[in-house]
């Protein structure tokens, strides 16, 4: 059964391969283009950031610390093929005030064009117990990670279909596929960018959703995989595998539970 079970997954990770090119969408034409980046000044988005840049992009860069943003765009100017190339840095907190966001993209516009490609990176992750953690906590992280990504891609939404170009994508999680012991808040949150993308992809719109797996794979190589346009058609299989993880998981989390009731007795009754 085991086998049997093996060899369909195989199988059908091998059609996925091959139907993949044909369903998926012309690839983004990068030089020249204006890609933003929210969340842009570490991690995956400065990596997306450089990748885009590598291919002639002009890049907005948009996160909180204005610090960060500078020394990002030091390093994303390095790696310019052309001298025309700009990295437009704005300071702004995307999940705060949706008139802000507009604003900020319409600057951006103004300067370097319009949107070609957004990328929705900015987010955080906080860990705990459900009813250790405070609600504050349940409140941020939808902001940031949920509306976070909402604003941004409400601001270049009518200017992408108005020109009939443009690209957004969106940057989930593992967490996001299935809940995850510790994580009730942050997993909420990237089950709901979830649910954002398939739904405008149905408009219908150019949308992408990026599975962020950090723990596994170097930000550059996710980074990689984006600009490559890769379409993600096997979030379906990654579920379906994951629930396997679950499980386990969750075996070891009632062991590490278990223990720890035991140890709490031992030590009342010493």
């Amino acid at each position: 059964m085991l086998l049997l079970a093996a060899a369909f997954l195989v199988a059908f990770v091998l059609l996925l391969y091959m139907v993949s090119p044909l369903i998926s969408p012309k690839p983004l034409a990068l030089p020249g283009a204006h890609v933003v980046v929210t969340g842009g000044s570490s991690g995956i988005g400065k990596c997306i950031a450089i990748e885009c840049y590598k291919q002639g992009a002009f890049i907005t860069l948009v996160a909180r610390n204005e610090d960060k943003l500078l020394q990002a765009k030091k390093e994303i100017e390095m790696h310019s093929i052309n001298d025309k190339q700009v990295v437009l840095c704005i300071s702004v907190d995307v999940s705060q005030d949706y008139n802000q966001v507009e604003n900020v993209i319409k600057q951006a516009q103004e300067k370097l064009g319009p949107v070609d490609m957004l990328v929705n990176c900015a987010g955080m992750a906080m860990s705990g117990k459900f009813e250790d953690l405070e609600v504050s906590t349940f409140e941020r992280l939808m902001s940031i990670n949920y509306l976070g990504s909402v604003y941004p891609s409400r601001a270049v939404i009518t200017t992408m279909k108005e020109r009939r170009v443009g690209r957004i994508v969106f940057v989930s999680s593992q967490a996001g596929q299935l809940g995850l012991f510790g994580f009730t808040a942050y997993s909420a949150s990237k089950f709901a960018i979830r649910g954002l993308a398939e739904a405008l992809q149905m408009e219908p719109l150019e949308t992408r959703l990026i599975s962020e797996t950090t723990s596994v794979c170097k930000p550059e190589q996710v980074a990689k995989q984006i600009v490559k346009d890769a379409i993600v058609v096997t979030m379906g299989l990654f579920r379906t595998i994951a629930l396997f993880y679950l499980g386990s998981f969750d075996s070891i989390v009632r062991r590490c539970m278990m223990q720890r009731e035991k140890s709490e007795i031992a030590d009342k009754t010493a």
